[in-house]
């Protein structure tokens, strides 16, 4: 196994806390009660179902110097019910994955940027590690309005969370800041060694209640697919479907593609 760090190791901790401060009794087949204090699963419950001792299991949400095997994590994950992608990332986490904190966001191909611009009229961009935006075209720079001229350095958290242009794009702005805010979350799990993560961790929760509120709660998002609601400058509402792929060779960039129905 390999080493882990302290930050990463508080970092296990955090999640481990809040995926079971997060899950009911009755998700995992145990039975509520009307007196508990909480809605989650007790540590001594957890320890109990993964077969691990109360104690070991406390050091570990507590970030101390234990070092949880392969087996060991497989048993949490169990207990806890987690799904693949959450699964995933505690092993990444917990230094039983590859986990590579020293990559910078790379200059974007001009082919891939030229890409973008032939999918006009569909909107398209790409997004850094961080989500900067690293190129974009026309359509798009019309739908997401002041995405690209809100901040110096473009960059689409930022703009779903403070840019007010947002709220009114996005209809269903709670459902969209949400699964934005957990792959954030999850990517900067991961790169612990990332300062800009921290800058933009700090900045978000600084600017909005809402991520300040939603950041503990450490969702674990991953890129996808689906349809998204969007209000035109007119008013009138659209639904895009929208898939988002993985630029090759370049770890971090992100091209999403969307259509309209």
């Amino acid at each position: 196994m390999s080493d882990v760090s302290e930050q990463q190791r508080r970092e296990l901790g955090a999640f481990l806390r809040a995926r079971r401060e997060r899950t009911p009794p009755e998700d995992v087949g145990m039975s509520g009660s009307p007196r508990r204090r909480t809605p989650g699963l007790r540590r001594e419950e957890l320890a109990m179902r993964a077969g691990i001792s109360p104690t070991w299991y406390t050091f570990l949400e507590q970030g101390r110097d234990v070092r949880p095997s392969h087996q060991v994590l497989d048993a949490i994950a169990r207990a806890l019910g987690l799904r693949d992608a959450e699964q995933a990332h505690l092993f990444a986490i917990a230094g039983h994955a590859p986990v590579d904190d020293t990559r910078a966001d790379r200059p974007l191909d001009p082919e891939v940027a030229r890409i973008v611009d032939h999918l006009d009229p569909d909107p398209a961009y790409v997004t850094g590690e961080t989500f900067d935006l690293l190129a974009w075209n026309s359509a798009a720079a019309e739908l997401f309005r002041g995405a690209l001229t809100d901040h110096e350095h473009p960059n689409l958290v930022r703009w779903v969370f403070l840019s007010p242009d947002a709220r009114d794009v996005l209809p269903d702005w709670t459902d969209v800041a949400q699964s934005l805010l957990a792959r954030v979350r999850t990517r900067a799990g991961r790169q612990l060694a990332r300062a800009s993560f921290a800058e933009l961790e700090a900045e978000l929760r600084s600017a909005s209640p809402e991520a300040d509120q939603w950041w503990p709660r450490y969702d674990i998002g991953t890129e996808g697919a689906g349809i998204k609601r969007v209000r035109l400058v007119d008013g009138e509402e659209q639904r895009l479907a929208f898939t988002s792929f993985d630029v090759a060779e370049h770890p971090g960039q992100t091209m999403t593609v969307y259509r309209r129905l």
